[in-house]
């Protein structure tokens, strides 16, 4: 039975999902919620998931949300072995502290710099930006001697992480200042099957939407 898939297209946090449900080859019936024009207010959609927001996994009638969470749940329950989430303790406390610095760190100030622009109008805040690249130095520090964010192997966390760094890209960020990320960037991109038309696709368009924003705002 295909699992549904609630998503919107350029949203960060279902793009991590696809590109992880393509690489364990799960397939999704994907279903559309605009968030700008708030179809996730809808009652039939809150009833489902109470935060209103996205993505949400229905599996055959388990129902769950928040990105990372899903992540791991794909690779528990269809993936052929842990390799991607290891059951050993050590490794996935590696994986979880990784997963969590995404979200309290690079993904939550890739979106600042992004909202307070596209959708709050304010010029571009230097104090913002520096915050992306202090994020950034941490993490070519974590890169240093590895080929993956939490070790020798690709684990889930590298699904999360490559989109959040796909956005600062994106976003005007020079990757080429950080040799490790770059090197583990052009790795996982090429490893990561859909990957172009998965994610890079979206980060574009978010791309695209802060830069004509951005112009408005100047002229």
């Amino acid at each position: 039975m295909p699992i549904d898939l609630y998503y919107f297209p350029p949203s960060p946090p279902c793009r991590s999902v696809m590109l992880l449900a393509k690489s364990l080859d799960v397939k999704l019936q994907l279903k559309v919620i605009n968030i700008i024009n708030g179809d996730q207010k809808s009652p039939e959609y809150a009833k489902m998931n109470p935060q209103q927001t996205i993505p949400t996994l229905d599996d055959d009638g388990f129902i769950i949300w928040e990105s990372r969470a899903i992540l791991g749940y794909l690779v528990n329950q269809y993936a052929k072995d842990d390799t991607l989430y290891p059951k050993d303790p050590k490794e996935r406390a590696l994986i979880d502290q990784r997963l969590y610095f995404d979200a309290s760190y690079i993904s939550q100030r890739a979106t600042e710099y992004f909202k307070k622009v596209a959708f709050m109008s304010q010029l571009v805040n230097e104090d913002d930006l520096e915050k992306m690249h202090e994020t950034l130095q941490l993490l070519n520090t974590f890169l240093d001697g590895q080929l993956w964010v939490a070790g020798p192997n690709m684990s889930i966390a590298d699904f999360a992480i490559v989109v959040s760094v796909s956005n600062m890209e994106a976003l005007g960020v020079d990757l080429n200042e950080y040799p490790n990320i770059a090197n583990w960037y052009t790795r996982a991109r090429s490893a990561m099957p859909g990957y172009e038309e998965i994610n890079q696709a979206g980060a574009m368009m978010m791309g695209e939407m802060f830069k004509n924003r951005l112009k408005e705002l100047t002229q």
